[in-house]
């Protein structure tokens, strides 16, 4: 057969169609089959924002929200509908960052090289002792993510183009005097108030579920009832702590590394100095050695050290304290200097004339604190633990390449590898892609975890290093897919929803009829006791108040001022699923003075306003596509 179809692939028809094939390639260019599938999630006025620049949009704010929200995010982001809204948001901000790079171009605003230069040298991350370090600049922006230095420069460039188009129009921004007081009336407005609050739970018994009602619910709201996949693995782990513990280190081991390290015992003996110094004016050496004999002088005639520290030393800063350096170490100051420190014995001894690059010093030991040794009794269980951590650091990385031998060569069970580093095989909790408890909360175990091999393949994972102390190894024990829950699981669940539901909706139907009755002018006192409720009085409650809900209060800052033969009232859904009717009685001011930022509060507020402004106009006139945008996977 095969010599059948090579003889045929020697045919004339056979080269025909060969030939069409290469000359297509030749003219239409390999990239063209390749190419030629859209991968944008968005258009703005015919530039395209690729799925990359979405995906690392995307993962960077989902980092910055996880650092600043931590577990909550977590619980977050396993709703789809709030990690669709999320997803959205990451969008609109590249679409109106695309608008501003437009706008921008258009209105050729520029960033010169030399100002970019002089803004990377002058960024303190760069600098070292307030110098800029190239090694550290390259070091920072590599970690960050920008392999070439020009990635870095254009980067910068267009984030310094934006911020001088935003200053522009933030720094016009101001406020008026009449705004600032109108503002500071509102803020310290009060209400006078009253209300009833109408409980949804005496509605709940009144309730009556058919199987239907239950049945549309769970099919209408699947999504919400679904098991995400998951999965359970064995595992066999390698702990430094565990190995530690089967170490037995002797006293003769102890008292061996104390001998050898004596000097990490050693507290060396310290002490507290003060100069004076005089430092050389233009290079005239003999003009300040005169200057600082004549302080040595003083002082032996029985001057204070540190009044005349104070008065003529050119270091002021020290000088201000009576020329105090505080507790010196060794190798600090320059080597005279040192030298002569280490001469003064007593505290109130005075030296001769020091000579360093800086000038002449006199100096005076204030304090002195003796050598400490620690004793052998006092360090040794901090020593063995030590010494028995080293140990166990050796045994580990030894053990540890054997697990991950064994692992690999018989790759069907980890009892061989669990045998020969003498561990027992465990077993995980259930496992979802993120929210999981140590070790498997970070994202390489997790890779592991669901990863073609473990599912699929149904064999060994490479061995894991979870830190310098941990290694894992995992195998499949059970994986379930992700599935909506039976409704015999949730029909309890539904019921409860069901009926909060129509109670809340009964409790609406009460509230807003009782509404109506009171806004005609009808005394409602005995409608409210049949609920087992009554109007609550409050006085002068601020806007933010503490003394009532806050669903309450906000609503009452939205009705209008009562005015005579008008009732000015409402009602507001509270978040524990009650309602309330709520009527203001009066307005009043707290007369409360201003606060000194309250100006400066109020442009900033104003500038914000003004750059969405600014930002809106743009989509007014711009032709802006978007696609439906989604999970990116992460990469680990």
């Amino acid at each position: 057969m095969l010599e059948d179809i090579r003889e045929k692939s020697q045919g004339l028809t056979a080269k025909i169609i060969l030939g069409l094939i290469i000359l297509t390639f030749a003219v239409a260019g390999v990239g063209s089959y390749t190419n030629s599938v859209d991968t944008s999630v968005a258009t703005v006025n015919g530039e395209a924002i690729s799925q990359q620049a979405f995906n690392k949009a995307y993962q960077a704010q989902r980092g910055r929200m996880a650092q600043q929200f931590g577990e909550m995010f977590d619980t977050l982001s396993n709703d789809a509908n709030y990690m669709a809204n999320f997803r959205q948001g990451v969008l609109d901000n590249l679409i109106n960052e695309k608008l501003i790079d437009q706008n921008s171009e258009a209105l050729a605003i520029r960033v010169s090289d030399l100002r970019l230069k002089e803004t990377i040298r002058k960024m303190p991350e760069f600098q070292v002792d307030g110098t800029f370090d190239n090694n550290r600049y390259l070091a920072i922006i590599n970690q960050a993510g920008f392999f070439q230095s020009s990635d870095f420069r254009d980067y910068l460039r267009v984030e310094m183009t934006r911020r001088q188009l935003s200053q522009a129009l933030i720094a016009t921004e101001f406020n008026l005097p009449y705004q600032e007081k109108l503002q500071l009336a509102l803020q310290n407005q009060t209400r006078d108030i009253r209300f009833a609050t109408i409980s949804a739970e005496q509605f709940k018994a009144t309730i009556e579920l058919t199987d239907e009602e239950v049945n549309s619910y769970y099919l209408a709201n699947q999504a919400r009832f679904q098991n995400k996949e998951q999965v359970k693995v064995d595992y066999i782990s390698l702990n430094v702590a565990d190995l530690a513990k089967d170490i037995n280190v002797t006293d003769e081991e102890v008292a061996k590394y104390y001998q050898e390290n004596a000097a990490s015992f050693t507290e060396e003996a310290q002490r507290r100095i003060s100069h004076i110094l005089i430092e050389f004016n233009d290079g005239n050496d003999e003009a300040a050695k005169t200057q600082a004999q004549t302080v040595l002088t003083r002082l032996e005639q029985g001057e204070d050290f540190a009044v005349l520290a104070k008065e003529v030393s050119n270091d002021t800063f020290s000088g201000e304290n009576g020329g105090d350096l505080e507790w010196l170490e060794s190798g600090v100051m320059e080597e005279s200097f040192d030298e002569a420190a280490l001469t003064l014995l007593n505290v109130g001894d005075i030296s001769q004339l020091v000579k360093t690059s800086f000038g002449y010093h006199v100096l005076k030991l204030t304090d002195y604190k003796e050598e400490v040794v620690k004793a052998l009794v006092d360090v040794q269980a901090e020593l063995r633990s030590k010494l028995s951590n080293d140990q166990a650091q050796e045994k580990f990385f030894t053990l540890q390449q054997e697990m991950a031998r064994i692992s690999f060569e018989f790759p069907d069970s980890l009892e061989d590898a669990a045998a020969e580093v003498n561990v027992t095989i465990q077993t995980s909790p259930w496992l979802l892609r993120g929210g999981n408890s140590a070790p498997f909360d970070q994202a390489k175990t997790i890779e592991a975890a669901f990863s073609e091999i473990v599912l699929q393949d149904n064999m060994n994972s490479d061995l894991i290093e979870i830190n310098d102390d941990v290694a894992l190894v995992l195998r499949l024990n059970t994986f379930q897919e992700a599935n909506v829950k039976p409704l015999s699981e949730v029909e309890v669940q539904i019921k409860d929803i069901l009926v909060n539901q129509k109670a809340t909706e009964k409790a609406q139907q009460t509230v807003d009829s009782l509404l109506a009755d009171f806004n005609a002018g009808t005394d409602i006192s005995t409608q409210l006791t049949a609920l087992s409720t009554s109007f609550v009085n409050k006085e002068k409650v601020a806007r933010y108040s503490p003394e009532v809900d806050q669903s309450i209060s906000r609503a009452a800052f939205v009705l209008p001022h009562p005015v005579s033969g008008v009732i000015s009232a409402s009602t507001v859904a509270l978040s524990n699923g009650d309602l309330a009717l709520i009527e203001v009685t009066a307005v009043g001011v707290n007369d409360v003075a201003a606060t000194p930022n309250l100006a400066q509060q109020q442009t900033s507020q104003l500038a914000k306003s003004a750059y969405q402004s600014f930002v809106n106009s743009l989509k007014v006139g711009a032709e802006i596509t978007r696609k439906q945008v989604a999970e990116p996977v992460a990469a680990y």
